[in-house]
């Protein structure tokens, strides 16, 4: 058996919740999609509602364009701009990773080399270490705007992504995806035109 967790808005707040399910080990794509089941009929099994599966994994066209590998923002991928943000206490940000793949950005040397990370410097704007999720959240939602009509979220009450661990990650695109609901459903996109009253936002409604 293994948990994992999902995202929904409920209370006015976009909350986290941990699900158990019937895990199959292996790497291969079809051992993933399982899991993806598994965790949905879980959800399903207690809530009866619907989930989407936010990743490359995804059986589904819409979850697999929905990934922030495949998500760009200003024409670069969203994965990049978060790893080309990072400051760090003895360098950074490296904007050359805006031009590399997504993997290669995340696994740069770099990251391991330039102290602890400091703060994100983006479009001439500093944001801090908290919220802890507030800025990729933010890059996440207008690279999504800027992709896709987000009607096709009205559809789905939960959003998962398999390949999250938040053993060894802080960010999470199913995160993110149920922000943009709330948002959308909420007529809160404007949340998004101001750092200040974005990251305000964060701290009222988003609830790991």
């Amino acid at each position: 058996m293994a948990q994992r967790p999902a995202w929904t808005i409920k209370d006015d707040l976009i909350k986290c919740e941990y699900f158990e399910f019937q895990w199959n080990g292996g790497f291969a794509l079809i051992q993933k999609q399982k899991n993806i089941n598994n965790l949905h009929k879980a959800i399903y099994n207690k809530y009866g509602e619907k989930s989407l599966e936010v990743s490359t994994k995804s059986d589904l066209q819409l979850g697999k364009e929905a990934s922030a590998f495949n998500l760009k923002c200003n024409g670069y991928f969203v994965e990049n701009i978060f790893q080309s943000s990072k400051v760090y206490s003895e360098g950074g940000p490296f904007t050359d990773l805006l031009n590399k793949s997504p993997k290669e950005a995340k696994k740069d040397e770099r990251h391991l080399k330039y102290g602890a990370l400091k703060e994100f410097f983006y479009n001439d704007v500093h944001w801090e270490l908290t919220p802890r999720t507030a800025f990729y959240d933010y890059l996440y939602i207008n690279a999504l705007l800027q992709s896709t009509s987000m009607e096709f979220l009205e559809c789905y009450q939960w959003f998962t992504d398999i390949e999250f661990n938040p053993k060894r990650s802080i960010n999470c695109q199913a995160r993110s995806i149920a922000i943009a609901k709330y948002l959308f459903e909420n007529n809160k996109m404007d949340k998004l035109n101001n750092v200040k009253a974005w990251v305000q936002f964060h701290r009222e409604h988003v609830k790991d």
